[in-house]
């Protein structure tokens, strides 16, 4: 099991995750979105491949269009 903070909110998980694993389960894949961990942005591209650690810090901001 694994403990990070999403946006000041603290989740656990059972099982290490990669950061486009993480965005499936909040229901945000497939959308933009910006993912910062623990201080830095992680590129679309390094989704698939970035793996979360346990204490890990995230911030992920979601594009709203309007008019």
């Amino acid at each position: 099991m694994i403990s990070v903070t999403i946006n000041g909110e603290p989740r656990r998980f059972e099982a290490p995750l990669n950061c486009a694993e993480l965005l499936a389960r909040l229901e945000l894949a497939g959308k933009r979105v910006a993912l910062e961990r623990n201080g830095a942005i992680v590129p679309r591209s390094r989704h698939g491949e970035e793996r979360l650690a346990d204490g890990d810090r995230l911030e992920i901001v979601v594009a709203v269009g309007g008019g």
